[in-house]
């Protein structure tokens, strides 16, 4: 029994069988597998396999967006969301209204984040800070940080 190297083709298939990926991602996932040749270079393979797939609708950044957005909207600002969707080359367009997706709903998750995280609403200027600083550590606007926090003094 002899063992043969999954093809290039094969391991992109491989992973976007587990999970969505962007283009720039699945092109970094697959440059440590693919061989340089006399007739092209490996990131020639790479784009030409990656290319097939979107023209067949098999990989999509708008579908990667899309998932992420999901994913992460309950737990995280879109100021974070955009700057991992910028980390995954993520077109700016893209980014742009995901980030607009996010917003819609954005005060509602930062009210249920800061509500697990703290029991108790913040008591002094310290208690402020410390949940403010919570809450732009996960990506949330200063204003929005502010609506939360200020409405919760008030309750």
């Amino acid at each position: 029994m002899e063992f043969k190297p999954k093809s290039l083709r094969q391991r992109a298939l491989d992973y976007l069988g587990k999970r969505e990926y962007s283009y720039f991602e699945l092109t970094q996932k697959l440059k440590p597998f693919a061989e340089e040749s006399d007739e092209s270079p490996a990131s020639e393979q790479i784009s030409a396999i990656l290319d097939d797939f979107k023209k067949r609708g098999w990989l999509s950044d708008a579908r990667f967006t899309e998932q992420l957005v999901h994913a992460r909207q309950s737990k995280f600002g879109s100021a974070r969301i955009a700057n991992e969707l910028r980390e995954k080359g993520v077109a700016d367009d893209l980014i742009a209204s995901a980030v607009e997706e996010v917003k819609i709903n954005e005060l509602d998750f930062a009210r249920e984040i800061c509500r697990k995280k703290f029991k108790a609403t913040p008591s002094s200027r310290e208690d402020w800070a410390k949940q403010a600083r919570f809450l732009q550590s996960r990506g949330f606007s200063f204003d929005v940080i502010k609506k939360v926090l200020n409405v919760t003094l008030r309750d």
